[in-house]
């Protein structure tokens, strides 16, 4: 199964070039000129490929509306840009900063990393435990004792499908909180650590000794896959 990629590239020469060396890999490239409607493509592919530089929205608001419209989804930036500012800008919400000019061969490496760590294809279900069952493509979630689908609030979702993106890691707070809510953590926040106990409440068999979001104590939590 060839895998899918949304490209967002205004320059047609390049756009041509990348699409084309990407599709004698083995990828189904959808390039588009712009962002304009691309939250609607978004979760129908596995990885974008975002351009910073765009006509109308630029790169990172473009960035911005498709993590949020699809948490799970992994976006690998491009851009001219060197400047440290425009990379730590750029790693708030994308997963990658790759800068032009670049090889083909390390953008495909890039890519695969990518894909392999988030853990997260639209042709499969993930189970976390043994009784939740995640539809990444359709964005649900199910309790496999019912058959129920479990409804959770954006937040949780969010908080969900970026724990699948960085599956067995150990993530702290603070960048649970930067990467979900797009601003500063404040020390002593304690909003992450409400949004996973409601979580454990509507995911764990049993809450107070949760299976699927472990806490680490001192360092953060984790989702083992």
């Amino acid at each position: 199964m060839k895998r899918t990629v949304l490209y967002i590239e205004d320059n047609e020469k390049i756009g041509s070039l990348v699409k084309e060396e990407l599709e004698k890999r083995g990828f189904s490239v959808q390039w588009l000129l712009s962002g304009e409607g691309a939250e609607k493509e978004v979760n129908q592919h596995e990885i974008v490929i975002l351009d910073i530089m765009l006509p109308g929205l630029d790169g990172f608001t473009v960035g911005k509306r498709l993590k949020k419209a699809a948490p799970a989804v992994p976006i690998l930036l491009l851009s001219a840009r060197t400047s440290i500012d425009d990379k730590v800008d750029g790693l708030q919400f994308a997963d990658d900063y790759l800068t032009k000019p670049f090889h083909t061969d390390e953008l495909v490496a890039r890519l695969e990393v990518l894909i392999r760590r988030s853990g997260v294809t639209h042709s499969e279900r993930i189970l976390l435990g043994n009784h939740i069952e995640v539809d990444p493509e359709g964005q649900m979630v199910f309790d496999k004792r019912t058959g129920e689908e479990i409804i959770l609030t954006g937040e949780q979702h969010q908080i969900l499908m970026y724990f699948l993106r960085h599956p067995n890691q150990v993530l702290p707070k603070e960048q649970i909180y930067e990467a979900i809510w797009q601003e500063a953590y404040i020390t002593g926040d304690k909003t992450v650590m409400v949004h996973i106990r409601r979580l454990r409440q509507k995911l764990e068999r049993n809450p107070d000794s949760p299976e699927i979001i472990e806490t680490l104590k001192g360092i953060g939590y984790r989702v083992k896959l």
